[in-house]
């Protein structure tokens, strides 16, 4: 049986202490054991010392998420992925990379830039997020309208279990089909099924030029109509994003669409005198960005939910029925206020909900319930509201997510109950 001085041996640093509540926001830690293995190998030992022991083990890249999810129980052990910050292979030729799962994507995409290629995720916070943790919570950004989120952009993935065994699914190759494909398995899973040591990805080039149309104040009504504009025109935007901000009190929302295009400099032109006409022939406010001016429009508007303290959700819609679905939004949550930043194109987006804690859980609840928007679960709340019901809402594959925890985490020491398993 493995003991702690076991585990520096075998390449991880121990720490004894509690926790660092500035990283490490989530709930009832217990002082106890810090786990910063050195590679692979390191996280397999930390983790069966740890079922071996019965141990409690929340997995950790930046901290930038430790927040999220239901409230934890106690937590017995951290394991501190930090130190797999390394890029293990990169092939420009063929637009993939392989790194660790600490990595800040921040850093990986400024390695990669030398090569006018990128990793194409723009979460919240993007200087702080690690590619592990991306992966675990499945986070993305407006770029997801033609990318993806990070399960679509993993092609290969490198998993240490409670069983102290590393498991690869995948390649380095675009086409390699081979294997389980764990890494959708683990996309969205928050740590509660294997700790996440590496993963290949596929890249993108980075665009010679860009800009974006900002359509301003328009209504509900408005917005559909030039979501059906550009849906039916051949036009290819990179991003397809809406603000809605319903202050408590106010008669009708405030909303804004924007547009960017990214790809060489006389194709975005282009796109952007196409999408100008289409957009004002049915809403004349509209103008362009570029340059500085669209870089700080675009990072303002992604960190819109998180700048303010409030309960954040994630849902989704049918494109299809988005007047209907932002209907709901007003209808349930208009009274009290909130925020919205979504994705046009696919459907998705963040919530920030305002009133006090009994208002936001009747918020939620009631969205959970509504036809009209789907997948509502909760990402930032205070502790009143990350019950696992209320957090992940009705989770008609419950049986299905219970059977891969018990296949991949029989002894169920992993996530602290955070997760949706």
């Amino acid at each position: 049986m493995v003991d702690p001085a076991d585990l520096i041996v075998a390449g991880s640093r121990i720490e004894t202490r509690a926790p660092d509540p500035a990283r490490d926001s989530v709930d009832d830690l217990l002082p106890g054991l810090v786990v910063l293995p050195g590679d692979a190998r390191a996280v397999a030992i930390a983790l069966e010392w740890a079922a071996r022991k019965h141990l409690s083990v929340v997995i950790r890249g930046q901290g930038s998420k430790m927040g999220w999810g239901a409230r934890s129980g106690p937590i017995e052990v951290l394991l501190d992925m930090s130190r797999l910050d390394r890029i293990i292979d990169y092939q420009p030729g063929d637009l993939t990379v392989t790194a660790e799962a600490g990595i800040r994507l921040q850093e990986l995409n400024r390695h990669l830039a030398s090569h006018r290629q990128w990793l194409a995720l723009d979460p919240p916070f993007a200087d702080r997020a690690t590619i592990g943790g991306l992966i675990a919570t499945n986070d993305s950004g407006p770029h997801r309208h033609r990318f993806g989120t990070p399960r679509d952009l993993v092609i290969g993935i490198q998993l240490a279990t409670t069983d102290g065994q590393l498991s690869k699914a995948g390649g380095r190759v675009v086409k390699n089909v081979a294997g389980y494909d764990l890494s959708k398995i683990v996309s969205g899973s928050f740590g509660t099924l294997a700790a996440i040591v590496s993963a290949t990805f596929k890249l993108a080039p980075l665009p010679g030029a860009s800009a974006t149309v900002v359509v301003d104040r328009l209504s509900i009504d408005r917005l559909f109509e030039v979501t059906a504009a550009m849906s039916a025109s051949q036009l290819e935007p990179v991003a397809f994003d809406v603000h809605l901000s319903h202050p408590a009190g106010s008669a009708a929302p405030e909303i804004t669409c924007l547009i960017r295009f990214a790809s060489f400099r006389e194709v975005v032109d282009a796109e952007v005198a196409n999408a100008t006409v289409r957009t004002a022939g049915v809403h004349q406010d509209c103008r362009t960005l570029e340059g500085d001016a669209e870089r700080d429009r675009w990072t303002a508007h992604v960190r819109k939910p998180w700048d303010v303290p409030g309960t954040v959700i994630r849902l989704a819609w049918r494109p299809s029925d988005m007047r209907r679905a932002m209907g709901e939004l007003v209808r349930i949550a208009g009274a009290k206020g909130f925020e919205l930043v979504g994705r046009l194109g696919v459907g998705a987006g963040c919530v920030r909900l305002e009133g006090d804690v009994e208002d936001q859980r009747e918020a939620i609840s009631q969205l959970q319930q509504s036809d009209a928007v789907g997948n509502v679960v909760v990402a930032r709340a205070p502790l009143a509201v990350r019950t696992p019901a209320l957090v992940w809402g009705p989770r008609r594959a419950l049986r299905i997510l219970q059977a891969l925890k018990a296949e991949l985490d029989p002894a169920g020491i992993l996530g602290a109950g955070r997760g949706p398993s």
